[in-house]
């Protein structure tokens, strides 16, 4: 498989490039490439189309800053068509870009277009996800309401799905043709057909369980596969998941937006977990063991004598995995310590006669360490 060039390269911006630049460049390379300006130049082609795909990400802010986190990579894709334009999606998606002169269509490649195959629209649907079903990746069903396709007429909104004739408007191609006159010269433009809207054919007689529609309304379980190592805020994408189509054509997807429930006693720093440890004077002083949570269950672990507080102690991989699958986080253990708020006298007492003994009193390398320590915190 080719390695996919770098949008802001195809387009000639930079990373910075403000919305308005980013529309002007694609313009710039539309109209260069454009398949009437090339006919029969297959090399034009394929950069039109690259033009295409890098404005559709680009030109959409949520996009962009999941192009620019992740590269092409991206977790579940960018819910569009960065696989891959046809002709028919970029004049249709993109052809005001151009101020009139390509809008409606494009002569002089390809032939003529069929009738224009509808697309449902996508559903949205927030899964929460616990640290433990993060870690190891998680299958979730979800019930959502959505609109599938009417059995009764199989999608096509006609009486037994054939009360419907060829439109008279079009002859069933879904498009109407004209000549028009532009900078470029004379060219045949296409536009969608007002009597079918695109659809070649007109209904003769409605299917009485979708009111012509070809969609109902209905409940479904989808079974949904969440990888290891999603994060807060991501995005995923099932093609074809989302809502039917009127009178056929394409499903929408179904867009899963990731949250994460906060965990009692551990909270996440990007791949690491971190839990705060609060030590007793005396275990912090004398050392022992302790037990900790990590996102499996509890585990034990050795505390030196002398421990001071603000210490990290590192559990290796017992993090979170990456989402691409390039090593798994740390569990970082930080180290605090309970001075007791009220004391007897007789501890009061103790606590006296030992600020007086020199191993009480912090040497100068403890104190250029928590220094050290300190200056981290604000840098």
């Amino acid at each position: 498989m080719a390695t996919k060039r770098d949008y802001y390269e195809i387009l000639e911006v930079t990373k910075t490039a403000s919305s308005e630049e980013i529309k002007k460049a694609y313009r710039k390379k539309a109209i260069q490439f454009h398949p009437d300006k090339n006919p029969d130049n297959k090399e034009a082609e394929e950069k039109f189309k690259e033009a295409a795909e890098a404005y559709e990400i680009l030109s959409d802010e949520q996009k962009r800053a999941k192009y620019d986190r992740y590269g092409h990579s991206a977790p579940g894709g960018f819910g569009g068509h960065d696989g891959g334009f046809s002709m028919d999606d970029i004049f249709s998606q993109f052809g005001d870009i151009f101020g009139g002169h390509f809008g409606g269509g494009f002569g002089g490649f390809g032939g003529q277009r069929g009738p224009r195959a509808n697309r449902g629209s996508d559903l949205r649907v927030k899964v929460k996800l616990t640290l433990k079903e993060i870690a190891s990746g998680v299958e979730k069903k979800i019930k959502v309401k959505k609109y599938v396709s009417c059995s009764y007429c199989s999608g096509t909104g006609a009486d037994n799905g054939t009360a419907y004739e060829t439109c008279s408007t079009c002859k069933g191609s879904g498009v109407v043709t004209r000549i028009m006159n532009t900078m470029l010269g004379q060219m045949q433009t296409q536009s969608t057909c007002p009597s079918c809207n695109g659809e070649g054919k007109n209904i003769t007689k409605k299917c009485v369980h979708c009111s012509g529609e070809g969609i109902v309304r209905e409940d479904e379980v989808i079974t949904i596969n969440i990888p290891a190592g999603v994060a807060e805020g991501m995005q995923l994408s099932m093609s074809g998941k989302g809502n039917a189509a009127r009178h056929g054509g394409v499903n929408g997807d179904l867009l899963i937006l990731v949250e994460e429930e906060p965990h009692a006693e551990l909270f996440r720093d990007e791949n690491d977990v971190v839990y705060n440890l609060l030590l007793t004077v005396s275990t912090a002083a004398l050392g022992g063991t302790v037990v900790v949570p990590t996102i499996d269950g509890k585990v034990k672990v050795t505390i030196e004598p002398g421990t001071q507080p603000g210490k990290v102690l590192r559990l290796k991989n017992k993090g979170l995995p990456s989402i691409n699958r390039y090593g798994t986080g740390d569990l970082l253990i930080n180290i605090s310590v309970y001075i007791p708020e009220n004391l007897s006298d007789s501890e009061k007492d103790t606590l006296t006669g030992l600020e007086n003994s020199p191993n009480f009193q912090p040497s100068k390398s403890v104190k250029d360490k928590i220094f050290s320590h300190f200056r981290k915190m604000f840098d």
